[in-house]
């Protein structure tokens, strides 16, 4: 039997042997044990999943049980592992990107003095992410939600002598237990109404269920999606996303394109049967998604801090997921997520490979013709803004094309989630080629400063950008539709995960049969949108060249550059008053009313002991004459009585 627990040993021996001795081991041993471990996760978890493509198509799960967790009544839960199509193409991108991204921190990280506390907690965060997808419950997958939650408050927060990294820190770990609550409210409901927090008792017993729109379920989707609203920052719980770029750049890469923020879409997409069962969650889960995906595009267009645009850029791809997911195209959704991890996390590493060669620089407006000095990481950059804008025979082209297609013609999507996934991606090419041409193209706009030592970063950058610049561009042919001469063995590979889901989905609704050319129409629409959006921004940024604006912005700048003052509503309407009515609380109640009582009480106490003490003056004649009076006013109470 395949050991699924040693893909999540090795992260956590690292934790151990970092957390524990890192002060007393070299940055080099240290350097060699952080990627190191997660490098021999990778490998088993590539063991593992050769040995399940071994297996028939309708038996490739692997299963390994280490103990009984939880054995109260009717409540059984295993501490169990589940390695099948979905969680097995997620350990490998968990365990390969991130790797990766560990490889590329020992030169990004060198020097920093908190370099054995900043791999433990890397290390940390890839063994729950793995326990998160691994896990063959929902308390498992809870466990492994929360762990990462934790990770990324620290990881954020990672130089928190800054009160802005810890307060980013802070707001993240906040915002995530607003949709934590409902993850843990979805878990009750879904033991209440199937007697097990196990995936396979829970889906089996609702593949049978006929009734579409059950409350039960209804309420147990939209509970889960509250949740996955916190953790893939859809609109509301959105705002933690932009500012985790406090914390260290592959930090930034890690949580944005491999692991933490995708967690939510996983948890949809593992719940695909209840969601089937629910079209009205559906209806939300899309229509959530679709507004994610335009809101954050359009503010990605205003931004000047390259890690911001890209941010909200993330945030408006998971928008895409969460539409794809939305519509019941389960598998489109995991397919971006995978293309996804490759292209972003390449975009952030890249990002991080100018900030290190600018000393720290992030604004694009003091950068400029880079792409002289930095070659290597200018030819990568490309590949993935190509990847990210959709442009043809690059991996992003096929994820985005599929979700839009699916958009437009599942039983569960329609024409208007199509054009505003449309929109989004024409804006998701201009905002990406601006960056690229304010980076990279025209003058020089560096501080003098950081322009005397510009250079290309070390090959420990360079060569995890390389690696995902390849993914980048042939990540997406695995998935190739049939439209194009494909056979989409992405889509059947994962197939048996979501076929019951697609068969409540296909007996619900009629799906309207669409020819070829309606899909090449489309996709061509698709194209000219995103090479209008890049023709703007060349037009804009390389042939007019970027220049600072010399008349004052215009309204709707000012309100996509300040994110549509979001922080600032939910500042007045949320934080203020939840502060102030803590402040009253404090100083109203607990300091003027409760604090004064009990000092008051000891005052009167005190005072009394003050007076009753003098009654012990220690002399024996003084006891005497209280005595005989206390005789005479007895005597005299019982004469007179």
């Amino acid at each position: 039997m395949e050991n699924i627990g040693l893909i999540l040993l090795f992260p956590l021996i690292g934790v151990i042997i970092n957390g524990l001795f890192g002060k007393k081991l070299s940055e080099k041993v240290i350097s060699l044990i952080g990627p190191g471990m997660v490098g021999i996760s990778f490998i088993i978890s590539v063991s593992i999943f050769l040995h399940m493509l071994s297996l028939p198509e309708e038996e490739r799960q692997v299963r390994q049980t280490l103990f009984t967790w939880i054995g109260s009544g009717s409540l059984n839960v295993e501490f169990a592992f589940l390695f099948d199509q979905l969680s097995g193409t997620l350990a490998l991108i968990v365990t390969g990107v991130g790797f990766l991204i560990h490889v590329y921190s020992v030169g990004y990280m060198h020097g920093d003095k908190g370099y054995a506390r900043y791999f433990t907690y890397l290390n940390l965060f890839i063994t729950m992410m793995l326990i998160l997808i691994l896990g063959n419950s929902y308390l498992l997958l809870f466990i492994g939600w929360e762990g990462v939650g934790l990770c990324s408050y620290l990881l954020i927060g990672f130089w928190f002598e800054d009160n802005e990294n810890a307060n980013a820190g802070k707001k993240a770990f906040v915002v995530n237990r607003i949709g934590d609550f409902g993850f843990l409210l979805a878990m009750f409901l879904i033991f209440k109404t199937f007697g097990s927090l196990e995936f396979g008792s829970v889906f089996s017993q609702a593949a049978h269920l006929t009734t579409i729109n059950d409350t039960a379920i209804v309420a147990i989707t939209l509970l889960l999606f509250v949740g996955a609203v916190g953790k893939s920052a859809q609109i509301p719980l959105y705002v933690w996303l932009p500012d985790a770029m406090a914390g260290p750049t592959p930090v930034s890469a890690l949580i944005h394109a491999a692991t933490m923020v995708t967690a939510g879409v996983y948890m949809v997409a593992r719940s695909s049967v209840l969601y089937a069962l629910s079209p009205a969650t559906m209806m939300v889960v899309a229509t959530v998604g679709a507004a994610t995906a335009i809101f954050a595009a359009t503010i990605g267009i205003a931004q000047n801090d390259i890690k911001k645009v890209l941010a909200y850029s993330t945030v408006s791809q998971l928008g895409y997921m969460c539409l794809a997911v939305g519509v019941g195209a389960f598998t489109a959704g995991i397919f971006h997520l995978m293309t996804h991890a490759f292209f972003k996390a390449l975009l952030f590493l890249g990002a991080g490979s100018v900030i290190h060669a600018l000393s720290g620089e992030q604004d694009m407006r003091y950068m400029g013709d880079l792409r002289k000095h930095m070659p290597t990481t200018f030819k990568t950059f490309i590949v993935a803004t190509l990847a990210i804008a959709g442009a043809p025979l690059f991996s992003g082209f096929f994820s985005k094309d599929e979700i839009l297609w699916f958009a437009f013609s599942n039983p569960r999507g329609n024409p208007v989630f199509w054009f505003i996934g449309l929109l989004a991606a024409g804006i998701t090419a201009f905002y990406m080629f601006r960056l690229v041409f304010m980076t990279f193209f025209g003058e020089s706009r560096v501080k003098p400063e950081a322009a005397h030592h510009l250079h290309e970063s070390p090959k420990t950058i360079t060569i995890p950008l390389i690696i995902l610049a390849v993914l980048s561009l042939v990540g997406g042919y695995i998935g190739i539709p049939a439209a194009l001469g494909g056979a989409n063995h992405f889509e059947h590979f994962l197939h048996p995960v979501f076929a019951d889901a697609e068969h409540i989905i296909e007996q619900s609704g009629h799906a309207a049969h669409h020819s070829h050319a309606m899909e090449y129409a489309l996709m061509a629409i698709a194209i000219t949108v995103a090479f209008t959006g890049f023709f703007i921004a060349y037009n804009k940024y390389y042939k007019k060249k970027y220049a600072e604006p010399t008349e004052e912005p215009g309204f709707g700048y000012k309100l996509l550059e300040n994110k549509y003052y979001v922080d600032e509503i939910y500042e007045a309407s949320v934080i203020k008053p939840f502060m102030g009515g803590s402040k009253f609380l404090w100083k109203g109640i607990d300091v003027a009313i409760i604090d004064r009582i009990v000092n008051g009480s000891g005052w009167i106490f005190r005072k009394t002991s003050q007076v009753l003490r003098k009654l012990q003056s220690g002399l024996i004649q003084e006891y005497i004459v209280i005595f005989i009076m206390g005789c005479v006013f007895i005597l005299g109470y019982m004469l007179f009585k």
